[in-house]
């Protein structure tokens, strides 16, 4: 699917570089074929020294490389490299953006008209090649296009396709924010069991394995959590007195209205970005 293409990463940091090693360890490219670029050349000389990979002075140069083009720069750079872009994209480009709050139709409207968009959502967990990308294909997304943006995401974790592009602001909410919502979740199972006596390695490893691991059991049985909890809760017994608390102190709807709440953020962010220079 990937092999033979050229993919050109724009943005060199965390998120790129994330995608370099996924993708160079997943060996469904080779080196050669991966290229990138990046304004600050100290950090363009790290990755390519570290991967191996080669770079490119810039992104109107890389795009003419490159046939399939990830843009993962920081939002408020965004204009200036799309004014920078246009001039030279084609209709053989594909473009994916995981540009955070820019909508697929921003970008295309400085592209090619026959060149093909896609906006990708990533989240941190793919730094340990565990996360979970959205995608929402835009304009000019042939299947085959939609599987090599699947297959280049797959290198970090896993991916979903969504088709309303609204709900990526949801998907901000849900697994962009959400790993910071799990680690409280871990960080306060670790400080029950600190205050209940066990040390706090032993705490820490017990709560972060026991995430992991009740993760890792839903998405192998494929079974609905309230499935899996029933599982664990025997009536009358010491989990469903916690369920019962938990319930008490309103727990899932806590989560729901935090999910919510950064799902708006996310909504009143993109609005800011979008609207910026569009009339241009």
């Amino acid at each position: 699917m990937l092999s033979g293409k050229v993919i050109g990463i724009i943005g060199a940091g965390n998120m790129g570089e994330i995608l370099i090693r996924g993708l160079i360890q997943s060996k469904k490219v080779n080196k050669a074929d991966v290229l990138a670029c990046d304004i600050n050349q100290e950090r363009l000389e790290y990755v390519s020294k570290t991967y191996g990979i080669k770079t490119a002075a810039s992104g109107a140069d890389l795009i003419k490389k490159a046939s399939i083009v990830i843009i993962a720069v920081k939002p408020q750079n965004i204009d200036d490299l799309l004014e920078e872009l246009s001039a030279s994209s084609h209709e053989g480009h594909l473009f994916i953006s995981i540009v955070a709050g820019v909508t697929a139709e921003k970008i295309a409207n400085k592209m090619h008209h026959q060149s093909g968009v896609i906006r990708a959502m990533p989240n941190a967990p793919a730094s340990v090649l565990a996360g979970i990308t959205a995608l929402y294909p835009g304009r000019n997304i042939s299947q085959a296009d939609l599987q090599r943006a699947i297959s280049i995401f797959e290198c970090v974790g896993g991916a979903v396709v969504i088709k309303n592009e609204a709900l990526m602001d949801v998907v901000t909410g849900l697994s962009g924010s959400g790993p910071a919502f799990v680690f409280l979740v871990i960080e306060s199972l670790s400080d029950a069991g600190v205050q209940l006596g066990i040390s706090r390695k032993e705490s820490s490893l017990l709560a972060a394995q026991t995430v992991y691991g009740a993760a890792k059991m839903l998405l192998e049985t494929g079974k609905h959590p309230s499935e899996l909890k029933d599982m664990v809760a025997t009536p009358g017994g010491t989990t469903f007195a916690g369920l019962k608390m938990l319930e008490k102190g309103n727990f899932r709807s806590t989560i729901m209205d935090a999910v919510e709440a950064a799902a708006a953020r996310s909504k009143e962010l993109g609005t800011l970005i979008n609207a910026r220079k569009d009339q241009k």
